[in-house]
């Protein structure tokens, strides 16, 4: 028959597999979260999601406007609420600057959630397109995928480079990069 100590000792590598089966089971859940979400739920996210990204937008144009005389850098449109979210159809934001076009557009996925074309679950899906007139005229557009993706700490936007694999957080040095490209 073992002893009290014997027991003990067998217990606590016991408590620490529990303790981490306990963390997996958790992070699991809060992974597959938007398994759980209604569809009015889904809605109210995609118009948030929208609502960020004309945010995203509207902040680098006022920061580059700033800084020019006459501000010169137009974001259509220049004012975005919730409910001009188009639930079917594509949704279009656009910036100029004497013909150096940006322009984003996206729309809701076909299901409540995708993972289709990117790993990370997404509810909203588009492309970055960013071109000038000489780009045109060889019929060179830049352009990337974009998806609003719901991840476990936080909803983002996230972009994809088709031509270099890249990935990461779509944000106002993103604008910047792509703008940049186009002067």
């Amino acid at each position: 028959m073992p002893t009290e100590v014997e027991w003990k000792h067998d217990a606590m590598p016991r408590d620490d597999r529990i303790a981490r089966l306990a963390k997996q089971i958790d992070g699991d859940i809060r992974k597959d979260q938007h398994l759980l979400l209604t569809a009015p739920e889904v809605l109210e996210l995609r118009r948030r999601g929208a609502s960020e990204l004309h945010a995203i937008c509207a902040d680098f144009a006022a920061s580059v406007n700033r800084l020019l005389s006459p501000p010169v850098l137009e974001l259509t449109p220049e004012e975005y609420n919730p409910e001009m979210f188009r639930e079917s159809g594509a949704n279009l934001i656009q910036f100029n600057a004497h013909g150096r076009i940006i322009q984003i557009a996206f729309q809701a996925t076909r299901e409540i959630f995708s993972t289709e074309k990117f790993l990370i679950p997404y509810i909203l899906e588009g492309e970055v397109r960013a071109f000038n007139q000489e780009m045109l005229e060889r019929t060179q557009i830049r352009s990337q995928a974009l998806f609003f993706c719901l991840e476990e700490k936080r909803n983002t936007w996230r972009y994809y480079e088709w031509l270099h694999g890249r990935t990461g957080l779509f944000s106002r040095d993103q604008l910047v990069s792509l703008l940049e490209r186009l002067v």
